[in-house]
């Protein structure tokens, strides 16, 4: 907390524009995987929001989602000010979004430190989270130089981009700082192994750390076309003039930061964190995550498990019995029910989109 004053120049950007698919059918379109109470009190959105408040106060905190959650979005988030809640009219990946945030940042304060945030993921060490971004604000607060938080592997998962670390070459507020070597995309199982065995190798959780006027240099090198595109936009008055917003955001390419910016350029650093990350991927994880009954089941309390085990069951409404099954995720709505197995969670955006091509546009 003391050290809150060294860093009044930092804003968080937090990028709330998912859709969540695998968590249907309690995610849709119109109520996303960030905005589902998943865990404990309040959304996971505003679960990032409240974990930020010690370091990054709601007037220097700025969310990125979609046009069709921005009512619901300020309505959570009352605390953050109406005009840095920001409604994208087209999904268009990171790149686009942080370029926005970062003209808005430092139209504001030229010094501005950009705090990149997902909104969906659970952090169960939040004091250990704290001190890392306060590392990662030490570190970044240089001109040129870019911070990723790289999260130290539990285990060799293939669904993650990895970074490679070199030697460490320093230790603030207790973290260890590694130079970035190589940004590396998703692994087949046996790469993913080796990364983890060697220890040199962090997971990419998608949290960054740079000055706005460092990315916009990095833009302006390495995206030139884009990073036209957004100083015009910013000319134009960027997010907080609508119209033009509308208009021009829909032309970017979509591309993310990662590929975009991150794998290209020098100097990134990374800050080497167990935070108690979970990146909270799908029905089997909310399952592990969960508190169990005896027989080793998630469910409500009006329910009943007859030689049941291993099951997930999510009902609000309805009494939901189970007898013989083992291992399912069933979930129930007011218009449909899931029943799968919890080692296929994962695959369920895949029944998602067998909807939508079906033609079955109002279950999404």
């Amino acid at each position: 907390m003391a050290r809150q004053s060294v860093f009044p120049n930092t804003y968080a950007v937090v990028m709330a524009g998912g859709s969540g698919t695998r968590f249907w059918p309690l995610s849709r379109r119109k109520h996303p995987k960030q905005l589902l109470e998943l865990f404990g009190h309040g959304t996971l959105l505003e679960q990032t929001v409240e974990r930020l408040r010690p370091l990054v106060p709601p007037e220097r905190i700025y969310i990125y989602t979609s046009e069709l959650v921005l009512r619901e979005v300020r309505r959570r988030l009352p605390q953050v000010p109406r005009a840095q809640i920001v409604a994208e009219p087209a999904s268009r990946n990171t790149a686009p979004t942080l370029g926005v945030a970062a003209h808005e940042i430092l139209r504001r304060d030229p010094q501005g430190l950009m705090l990149v945030l997902p909104a969906d993921h659970i952090i169960a060490k939040p004091a250990e989270f704290l001190r890392v971004l306060r590392a990662g604000c030490e570190t970044a607060d240089a001109q040129g130089r870019s911070v990723v938080i790289g999260l130290k592997p539990t285990r060799p998962d293939t669904g993650f981009g990895y970074v490679r670390v070199g030697p460490r070459e320093a230790r603030i507020f207790g973290q260890e700082i590694f130079a970035v070597e190589k940004f590396t995309e998703k692994p087949p199982l046996a790469l993913a192994r080796r990364y983890v065995a060697s220890g040199r190798y962090l997971w990419n959780g998608g949290m960054f750390i740079w000055r706005a006027s460092t990315l916009l240099e990095n833009f302006a090198r390495y995206q030139p076309r884009m990073a036209d595109q957004l100083a015009r936009l910013a000319a134009a008055g960027g997010a907080q003039s609508p119209k033009t917003f509308r208009r021009l955001f829909p032309k970017f390419e979509k591309i993310s930061i990662d590929y975009a910016i991150m794998e290209k350029i020098p100097d990134i650093h990374a800050v080497a964190a167990d935070i108690g990350w979970n990146d909270v991927g799908s029905w089997a994880v909310v399952y592990d995550l969960s508190k169990k009954d005896k027989e080793a089941n998630v469910r409500p309390e009006r329910s009943l498990c007859l030689d049941s085990r291993g099951n997930m069951i999510v009902a609000r409404k309805k009494f939901v019995v189970t007898v013989g099954v083992h291992d399912l995720v069933i979930v129930e709505t007011d218009d449909a029910v899931l029943i799968c197995a919890r080692d296929h969670s994962q695959e369920v955006g895949k029944a998602v989109q067998a909807l939508e091509k079906a033609g079955f546009q109002g279950l999404l």
